[in-house]
């Protein structure tokens, strides 16, 4: 973690774009920044078999959510408008009692902090309504 995020009170997050290698599936992950994320095992959560999520290209990155490599964000799912791109959350980052939930505003060069019920309202405003994980 950057060392001018490790005084921040809340939860920092990381964010994976993914891809379902079969059914051209999209997904964006966000979990805390600490979290181990399986995608065998994250696969099989959300149905789509084990084995079969991979990291999005940077091109559909682009496409779908208008940022480059290193800059996904939950904030970018707004220029997702068709609404193909799933949202998983990390559970932790709504129920786990964080003041603050930080994310990159469309660059790493900056990070933001939403409480966490203004973060699901963003989301269900821009028509994502996320499925929450548990990662450990």
């Amino acid at each position: 973690m950057m060392p001018h995020l490790q005084q921040l009170s809340g939860a920092v997050t990381k964010n994976l774009f993914l891809k379902d290698k079969k059914k051209k599936g999209l997904f964006l992950v966000s979990a805390r920044h600490d979290r181990q994320v399986n995608l065998n095992d994250l696969a099989k959560k959300l149905g789509v078999g084990s084995g079969n999520l991979r990291f999005a290209d940077e091109v559909a990155m682009l496409e779908k959510l208008k940022v480059g490599q290193g800059c996904a964000t939950a904030l970018a799912l707004l220029f997702d408008q068709d609404q193909s791109v799933q949202c998983v959350l990390d559970r932790d980052l709504v129920e786990g009692g964080h003041h603050m939930v930080y994310f990159h505003p469309m660059t790493n060069a900056a990070t933001v902090g939403l409480r966490p019920h203004d973060l699901l309202r963003f989301l269900k405003e821009t028509g994502h309504e996320p499925i929450l994980q548990s990662f450990e």
